[in-house]
């Protein structure tokens, strides 16, 4: 890489390491190091690793909750917004989500944020059902279930087979919309 990284560049390179290393490993010394460039750059962007931690949190919200829902909501018409939130949920790696969540046992601030992000994509979950024409309480039950069911995933050290997985996913959409 080269010297003229940008702020972007940092957190991506901070969510690589958070999800690989945990939230030790978001310091500036050992990611100028990975990133083949000096400490300077990371200063030039961040007034402090607290600073970074802050931003990383923005950018692992935009990632993990906010890219997804714009992903559902510009899907076309035909297809189920729910089936497609789950798909994508479940289809991706969890190692991000858990480096998260255990960060968040560890720092306030950390778990603010992941807090601020678990509200937001239950009530996106809520809404979807709702519209899917279950009643407000049905959905928000329903909503919590299926999120309690990705957070117990995302922190499984047991992988599933693709196909069981495939099959793990057909019956909570059966569950979520019947």
């Amino acid at each position: 890489m080269t010297d003229q990284l940008s702020a972007r560049d940092w957190l991506n390179e901070g969510l690589k390491a958070l999800a690989a290393r945990g939230f030790t490993a978001l310091k500036a010394e050992p990611l100028a190091k990975a990133m083949g460039v000096s400490r300077g750059s990371f200063y030039w962007h961040f007034a402090d690793v607290s600073a970074f931690h802050a931003a990383i949190l923005g950018h692992w919200r935009e990632v993990a909750a906010e890219r997804i829902i714009a992903d559902v909501e510009g899907a076309s018409d035909s297809e189920n917004p729910v089936t497609l939130l789950l798909r994508r949920a479940f289809g991706g790696q969890p190692a991000l989500e858990k480096a998260v969540r255990t960060w968040a046992a560890h720092d306030p601030v950390a778990r603010n944020a992941m807090q601020a992000v678990d509200r937001r994509r239950m009530s996106y979950v809520e809404k979807l059902l709702r519209e899917s024409g279950l009643s407000p309480g049905t959905a928000r039950a329903r909503a919590q279930i299926l999120y309690w069911a990705f957070v117990g995933f995302a922190l499984s050290d047991l992988p599933l087979p693709r196909a069981r997985q495939a099959a793990m996913l057909d019956e909570l959409l059966r569950i979520a919309t019947r």
